[in-house]
């Protein structure tokens, strides 16, 4: 049904924090495959990777990993994000009755800095993206990455909330 697909650098911890999340999708049926999509880990994201039973690659096409891609719908998500209580429910339902892009809705509880929110647009997968697999792959092109993807799309909002990755890494 669902492919989550993540991309990281050197960022162990955070890919540990949001495939954690993504158990109980996968016990009930929605995430049939995670794909991490490595930039030159100098960490043990590949070891995390692979104990969560996730496909890691180091040299890849996104052309290539979005056929590949076991699920009808793809979840772009960044390492360190969390989604929260009830988003399963919530991305079945919205599966089964849409067509378009959809994404999640800040955490009321992690707003970004005031300056951040007036100097800086919000980032693409900042609120992770919902997107049909066969949307992605016609808009995949050489030197596309996963937030060129997103970049442009006019989602619509998910109720279900999402704990932004920028909060796991300011936490540090």
């Amino acid at each position: 049904m669902l492919t989550v697909l993540m991309e990281c650098h050197d960022q162990e911890a955070e890919l540990a924090q949001t495939l954690s999340v993504l158990v109980s999708a996968a016990v009930e049926g929605l995430v049939s495959d995670v794909i991490v999509l490595d930039h030159g880990s100098q960490d043990g994201s590949s070891r995390v990777a692979d104990a969560a039973g996730c496909r890691f690659h180091q040299n890849w096409s996104i052309k290539d990993v979005l056929l590949s891609a076991r699920g009808d719908w793809l979840l772009l998500i960044e390492p360190g994000a969390r989604l929260q209580a009830g988003w399963v429910d919530e991305v079945m339902e919205f599966i089964a009755l849409n067509r378009q892009a959809g994404r999640f809705a800040p955490a009321r509880n992690y707003r970004r800095p005031l300056l951040r929110r007036l100097t800086r647009p919000v980032p693409p997968l900042e609120h992770g993206l919902l997107l049909p697999k066969l949307q992605a792959v016609t808009l995949a092109g050489p030197g596309t990455d996963l937030e060129a993807l997103a970049r442009g799309q006019k989602p619509l909002r998910l109720s279900s909330e999402i704990i932004p990755a920028w909060v796991a890494s300011s936490v540090r």
